[in-house]
C-alpha cells in the first residue's frame, strides 16, 4: 500500500489494530466466555480492557498530543482487582514493566474529548460475538475536522474474501481518505484492494442486520425488506465486520434504525467512525436513515442523527426513499 495521506497515521493504525488483535485471540482461546457486566448490563471482557490499554498506550508514544475517545473505563475494574490483574498479565507478556497503575491510566487515556482532532477506538466491537465465537473487529479512526481520514479494523473471524461467514484466516481492513480501501491478511503480507458491489438493483440487494436484535427496529426492518421487495432473509453479523463486507462487494445494504423500546438511543462514535470510511473508501455511502451525514462532532454519541444507513451507493437513494415509506407505514 502506498499512502499519499496520513501515511504515518495509517502505519500506526495498521500495526495497532494487529497487535491488539493478538492479544484479543489469545484471551479467547484462554478465557473461553469469561466477561463481567459493566453498569450498563452490557458485557466486558479482559480482551476489551487489554485490547484498549495496548492501543492507548501505544497512541500516547505515537502522537501523545492526540485525544483518543473510547468505549471502556477502568472504573469498572474498581471492584474486580482479580479482573485487572488479568489484563496486567496479558500486558506484560509484551511490556514487561506495566503495572496496574499504568494500565488503568492507559484505559483511562479513552475518556478525551471530541475536537479538530482526535482518535476513537472499539476496543473490541462486538463483545458478544467475541464470546460466542463469531464476528468481532478492533475498530480504531483518527478523525479531523468531523470527517474520518484514516481508519483500521481488524477482524480475526472473517477471511480476506470477505464473505459474510466465519474464518480461522483473519484479516485487517484499512482506509486512508483518497487512498482508497484494502484488505490484507491477519498474519502474513500481500494487500488487495477492495471495492463494493455494482448491484444497482434494490431487490437484488444483500441486507446485512445485526444478531442482537435489540440494535435495532426489527419491525421497521421487516417493513423495508417488503418496501424493497427483498426476498432472501437478512445475513445477521455481529460488529462493523459487516461494514467489511459490504466494502469488500460482498452485501449491499445495513440498516439500523432507532429501537422501539428505546426511541432515543443513538449510536456510538467508536461503532460506526472506522466502517464508515472503509465503506466510502470501497466507493460506498453511509449517512443516517434521514439521508443527513453522520456527525461525528456532537459527542461520544451521534446525538444529530437517526439510526444509520450503509450502502454500496448505488442503490442508496432507493434504499432512503423505502426507509421513509416504511417509518410513514403503519404496522401490518
Amino acid at each position: 500500500m502506498i499512502w499519499n495521506h496520513h501515511s504515518r497515521e495509517a502505519e500506526f493504525a495498521l500495526q495497532a489494530v494487529h497487535a491488539a488483535a493478538g492479544v484479543c485471540q489469545a484471551v479467547r482461546h484462554d478465557a473461553g466466555g469469561a466477561s463481567l457486566r459493566k453498569a450498563d448490563t452490557s458485557p466486558v471482557t479482559v480482551a476489551d480492557f487489554a485490547s484498549q490499554a495496548l492501543i492507548a498506550g501505544r497512541l500516547a508514544e505515537a502522537f501523545p498530543d492526540d485525544p483518543l475517545v473510547a468505549e471502556e473505563d477502568s472504573r469498572t475494574l474498581e471492584s474486580d482487582p482479580a479482573t485487572l490483574a488479568q489484563v496486567v498479565e496479558r500486558l506484560r507478556r509484551l511490556h514487561p514493566e506495566v503495572d496496574a497503575g499504568r494500565v488503568r491510566a492507559w484505559i483511562d487515556r479513552g475518556g478525551g474529548q471530541v475536537g479538530d482532532r482526535f482518535w476513537t477506538l472499539d476496543p473490541i466491537d462486538g463483545t458478544k460475538g467475541f464470546l460466542r465465537g463469531d464476528q468481532y473487529v478492533v475498530a480504531l479512526a483518527l478523525i479531523e475536522q468531523g470527517t474520518v481520514v484514516v481508519a483500521a479494523l481488524a477482524a480475526p473471524s472473517l477471511g480476506l474474501d470477505l464473505q459474510p461467514r466465519p474464518s480461522t484466516d483473519g484479516c485487517i481492513v484499512i482506509a486512508a481518505r483518497g487512498d482508497g480501501t484494502w484488505v490484507v491478511p491477519l498474519d502474513g503480507s500481500g494487500e488487495r484492494r477492495v471495492m463494493v458491489s455494482e448491484c444497482e438493483s434494490p431487490w437484488d440487494a444483500r441486507l446485512l442486520s445485526s444478531v442482537e436484535s435489540a440494535h435495532t427496529d426489527p419491525e421497521q426492518l421487516a417493513r423495508l425488506t417488503r418496501r424493497l421487495g427483498l426476498t432472501a432473509e437478512p445475513i445477521r453479523m455481529d460488529s462493523q465486520a459487516k461494514y467489511l463486507v459490504i466494502a469488500g462487494g460482498q452485501a449491499e445494504l445495513l440498516i439500523r434504525f432507532p429501537p422501539q423500546d428505546r426511541p432515543d438511543y443513538k449510536e456510538k462514535l467508536w461503532d460506526v467512525a472506522a466502517g464508515l470510511l472503509v465503506v466510502e473508501e470501497a466507493g460506498g455511502r453511509a449517512t443516517d436513515v434521514d439521508g443527513r451525514k453522520l456527525d461525528l462532532m456532537a459527542g461520544r454519541e451521534l446525538r444529530r442523527n437517526r439510526g444509520s444507513l450503509v450502502s454500496n451507493g448505488r442503490m442508496h437513494e432507493a434504499a432512503l426513499d423505502a426507509v421513509r415509506a416504511a417509518l410513514g407505514e403503519s404496522p401490518a
